[in-house]
């Protein structure tokens, strides 16, 4: 296994801050049939995800956000930063929902960033994905949606990732239960400040925690199981 080089600005910003890391990727679904209020609630929770966030020093140091949107395209709309540099992105909604490209996309990403803590000598927790969507997947060939599902199942296995689904108003939740491990979260309403309030709480129990502690999360009172 090649061991990635330690760039400057890398190892610049490990030393000014040498805490251990908590990635996060937010995996968005900006597929057409967000468009209206779904879109305008999830930008709001961004926000909130954020100011909430920002409130704990410890977490401000930790927790890493990076965002990527889904539709007829995958977008990296914010790379890894800290909280303190997350700006919550206007988001717009089209096309369709390549949400297996966007699955092996999140992967990708959580791999490269732990090679780089490793080559910074950085400790790091086990790295989440919150994924969420109002649909299933949706034009693309479904060997692409079955290699994602099959990477992801391997991932939480061992525990290389931990994967929450959120299904959005008409979501088809049996379909995201078959492509991920842990049993999707249906929101209830457009209660995305909520989720996004419980997720930043989780998020700082983790960051409390040490690297390799199980921690209990919060019951999720912004949707259902």
């Amino acid at each position: 296994m090649t061991t990635e080089p330690i760039k400057l600005e890398d190892a610049v910003e490990f030393a000014e801050n040498p805490e251990p890391r908590c990635p996060c990727v937010l995996l968005l679904d900006t597929s057409g049939s967000m468009r209206g209020e779904p879109i305008a609630a999830l930008s709001e929770g961004l926000k909130a995800f954020k100011d909430d966030l920002t409130k704990d020093a410890l977490a401000s140091r930790r927790v890493e956000l990076a965002v990527v949107t889904f539709d007829s395209d995958v977008k990296v709309v914010q790379d890894f930063v800290t909280v303190d540099q997350f700006e919550p992105p206007e988001l717009a909604a089209q096309g369709q929902t390549f949400m297996g490209s966007a699955i092996h996309k999140a992967l990708d990403m959580i791999q490269a960033r732990k090679a780089k803590y490793r080559a910074n000598a950085v400790a790091y927790y086990r790295p989440w994905v919150f994924m969420i969507t109002d649909g299933e997947p949706q034009g693309e060939p479904d060997s692409i949606i079955q290699q994602a599902s099959q990477r992801l199942k391997s991932d939480e296995a061992n525990k290389r990732v931990a994967f929450f689904a959120v299904g959005v108003e008409n979501a088809n939740m049996s379909r995201l239960a078959e492509l991920v491990v842990r049993a999707p979260v249906k929101l209830i309403g457009l209660n995305f400040v909520e989720m996004f309030v419980w997720l930043s709480r989780s998020m700082e129990k983790v960051a409390q925690s040490k690297t390799d502690e199980q921690v209990a999360l919060p019951p999720p009172g912004w949707g259902t199981v």
